[in-house]
């Protein structure tokens, strides 16, 4: 019969291999159409619903790095509550503020950026006049306030609708820019624009404007980068400057401006420095939240924004980090499916969580060193291609085991299924020939070809598997297997495959029912029965060694006993023929079985020549069997 070993009710190779290249193929396309789509809205700056999975990632990031040391020539002036209580409220008054720019202007600082809206006339011009004449002693930036609506142009920049800036009594002996924050969809600061499109051409920002003031040169916008002086600064879409706050609140060097002015602090600190004033105080609105702290007060990203300008220590995300995300979120997206289309599912799904666990791990340590790589969208251009790749590859193995099954099915109906099970836990079951002292029978229906010929093929095909079904049927139950149907005759073996002490008594055991089941068989169909002597059974047994193995090429294969003990069994047939007898067992079998007295159960005695063999065999046959 077909080796089950070798087949295993599989479906046929090439089959397979179309099926699962085809497989691969529309997981790899559909993994490169969706991650190459997102890595095209993230390389264009497109908002998309990552951006929350971005912030968030991004955020922890930033825990994970932890906080660092702002540099020295940035200090703050902070507009804080004792100064508010002094002052009677928010804002505190131009006086107020006048003189604390000439505390601060006689320290001279390097420069003076003031986060401090002045767009409306004061109720004292003396007040104003006082204001600007303070800042005319030291190199200033006011505040400038933009509104925007989501616009921008083809290079990405925002447009701006309109532009509010001091009012030309109090700005016009100082510089003003923009101090708008860039939020991302979590409401958190992530990037501030340096520059913006207006109706009258570029609005600077106040922090470019307040560092190119402190290194005295004009800043010089490149393509993704801005230059000042000697540093090179590296900008993301549309010159934003990536913000990447140094910690909580007055991590940043902080003074009181109550403090500067009634002298409790020292203002000669603030030589040489770029001093920003804003507002700190809890009943002012311009605050932020961050990674760090939930009530960040806007100044402070503001002079964050310009320590980044002048130390160069932004975070890295231009156009080039943008390509190596999408470079990378294909990569994984098309190494997830690979994995899942071809690995086992269970470790393959670890295998990719495992990639994209180590890009997160590669982000975070690059994240500490300045550079931001996307987390979010590898994340997501490998995720959902792999959950519907997973899906798909559910659904076809679940296929292929019900066709394995079938199939499985089906070839156990081609053997013994003995031997089927014996092949399903051990396939390499008679890889190598085994020998074996092992009884042979050969089952016969004599006179059937000539029945055949009257019962035409349908009805011959019917009787003779109802007769292969009882062969098999009494052969199994006495421990023997068929090893082969062959059209109305059958070869059966005892103790082939596992060895079997009591082998020799069930064959003998086995020929008796065979015999008797048969002839009752042939009895009770009527067409049959009709047939009288004409149809009838025999049975040659014998017992010897035989060769157990696989027999065929290598992808048809047949697993057979061969031998002399084989060939004697088969002749026996002609024996039981020649003497007219329904059984011809050899003495062999007999001994082997503990039989000492055959002539018990038999009729007759005779030593018989058999056809290629040199030495005769003492054999016994019986006419009749044995009365139930």
């Amino acid at each position: 019969m077909k080796a089950a070993g070798l087949m295993q009710g599989r479906e046929p190779i090439s089959n397979r291999r179309r099926v699962t290249r085809r497989f691969v193929l529309l997981a790899l396309v559909t993994a490169f159409g969706w991650s190459g789509w997102l890595a095209h809205l993230h390389i264009a700056g497109r908002a998309t619903p990552l951006d929350h999975l971005e912030a968030a990632m991004t955020d922890l990031r930033m825990r994970l790095a932890g906080r660092r040391a702002p540099p020295e020539e940035i200090a703050i002036v902070a507009i804080d509550d004792e100064i508010v209580r002094r002052d009677g409220g928010f804002p505190i008054s131009r006086a107020t503020m006048a003189r604390l720019i000439e505390t601060i202007a006689a320290a001279r600082p390097r420069a003076l950026a003031v986060d401090v809206l002045f767009l409306e006339d004061g109720r004292q011009p003396e007040a104003d006049r006082a204001l600007a004449a303070a800042l005319a002693k030291v190199p200033a930036v006011l505040a400038a306030a933009a509104v925007f609506n989501d616009v921008t142009n083809e290079d990405g920049i925002p447009v701006a609708t309109a532009v509010h800036r001091p009012i030309p009594g109090i700005g016009a002996t100082a510089l003003s820019g923009i101090v708008n924050v860039s939020e991302d969809a979590a409401g958190v600061p992530r990037h501030l624009p340096l520059v913006a499109m207006t109706d009258e051409g570029v609005a600077t920002a106040f922090v470019l404007r307040a560092a190119a003031l402190a290194a005295r040169t004009d800043p010089v916008l490149g393509e993704g980068q801005v230059r000042i002086g000697s540093a090179v600064i590296p900008l993301d879409l549309g010159y934003h400057l990536p913000l990447r706050p140094y910690g909580p609140r007055r991590t940043i060097r902080t003074l009181s401006a109550a403090a500067l002015l009634d002298g409790t602090a020292a203002v000669a600190s603030l030589s040489d420095r770029i001093v920003v004033i804003g507002a700190t105080a809890l009943g002012g609105s311009d605050t932020f939240a961050t990674a760090f702290d939930p009530v960040m007060p806007g100044v402070e990203l503001l002079a964050t924004g310009i320590a980044h300008l002048t130390t160069g220590d932004s975070l890295v995300r231009d156009a080039r980090v943008r390509r190596l995300d999408a470079l990378a979120a294909v990569t994984l997206a098309g190494a997830a499916v690979l994995l899942i289309a071809l690995a086992p599912p269970g470790p393959a799904t670890i295998l990719a969580l495992i990639l994209l666990a180590a890009w997160f791990a590669v982000g975070t340590v690059a994240f500490s060193h300045g550079i931001w790589l996307s987390a979010a969208l590898p994340v997501a251009a490998a995720g959902l291609p792999m959950l519907l790749c997973a899906v798909a590859r559910q659904i076809l193995d679940r296929h292929r085991g019900v066709r394995l099954a079938q199939s499985e099915q089906a070839l156990r109906q081609l053997q013994p299924a003995a031997l089927a099970d014996r092949l399903a836990w051990d396939p390499t079951y008679l890889a190598e020939p085994l020998a074996r002292e092992i009884p042979v029978l050969f089952i016969d229906l004599t006179g059937f070809t000539r029945q055949s010929e009257r019962l035409g093929p349908v009805r011959t095909r019917n009787i003779l598997k109802t007769f292969h079904d009882l062969v098999d049927e009494t052969a199994s139950s006495h421990g023997g297997l068929v090893v082969n149907f062959m059209g109305d005759g059958a070869m059966v073996v005892f103790g082939a495959l596992d060895p079997d002490p009591a082998r020799a008594e069930n064959a003998v055991r086995a020929t008796e029912d065979l015999i008797r089941r048969t002839r009752d068989w042939i009895a009770r169909d009527l067409e049959l029965a009709g047939a009288g002597r004409a149809l009838d059974v025999r049975i040659g047994a014998h017992y010897g060694p035989v060769i157990l193995s696989r027999l065929g090429s290598d992808t048809n294969q047949h697993i057979t006993a061969t031998g002399d003990t084989v060939n004697v069994a088969s002749r026996l047939l002609a024996v039981a023929s020649e003497r007219t007898s329904r059984l011809a067992v050899s003495a062999d079998l007999l001994k082997a079985a503990g039989i000492d007295t055959p002539d018990d159960i038999f009729d007759e005695q005779q030593i018989a020549a058999i056809r290629g063999r040199a030495q005769p065999i003492e054999v016994w046959l019986r006419h009749d069997p044995p009365p139930p």
